[in-house]
């Protein structure tokens, strides 16, 4: 019961903290550019994301953005999530759907998750999820995800938390690189 009501404010407040100095909060317009820079360091310690965006503000506010998150920790954007509406290409939401029977729009896609090297171990990738887990039910959409092979920081933390895979397969970027992703969706609430 403590969890729901925890998860209820988490949606009416839209910002959350941690005992170790972390906070999660809606994203303002305000906060793009610092998102940025600490997208670049993400970039520079773990190549993600995989291919670096020619528009990284517009990157992290795609076409169909319902919601996106920061976390601030010391002061400093750092981390991010958002959550979306499914984009072609998109491999989660089909899956989801092929296995539990519903529509493929009855998802949300979480995505452009990341945290700051300086501010990992701290629970923050953990308390974003959170975030945009609980925006997604409240709009009764079941939230799913995908992640390439190579994020395998990513790859645990899903694991950890008890999201279901749903499948994996290969994608066709308009690069030309193929990746592998590895599809999931998050366990019942």
């Amino acid at each position: 019961m403590a969890d729901l009501e925890e998860r209820a404010n988490v949606v009416a407040s839209g910002s959350r903290r941690t005992g170790a100095g972390v906070g999660v909060r809606r994203r303002r317009a305000a906060d793009l550019a610092d998102c940025v820079r600490a997208l670049a360091d993400v970039h520079a310690a773990d190549g993600y994301p995989a291919e670096w965006p020619e528009r990284p503000a517009a990157w992290l506010t795609p076409d169909g953005l319902l919601a996106a998150w920061i976390a601030e920790a010391d002061g400093r954007t750092a981390g991010h999530v958002g959550l979306a509406r499914s984009a072609p290409g998109d491999m989660a939401p089909g899956l989801w759907s092929r296995r539990a029977g519903g529509r493929p729009e009855l998802t949300a896609v979480i995505g452009r998750l990341f945290v700051a090297p300086a501010a990992r171990g701290r629970a923050a990738g953990a308390l974003l999820l959170a975030s945009a887990v609980a925006h997604a039910r409240v709009l009764g959409l079941h939230p799913v995800l995908d992640v390439l092979s190579t994020d395998t920081a990513a790859l645990a933390l899903y694991r950890r938390l008890g999201w279901t895979p749903l499948g994996s397969g290969e994608q066709r970027w308009a690069s030309g690189r193929t990746v592998v992703v590895h599809c999931f969706a998050a366990p019942r609430g």
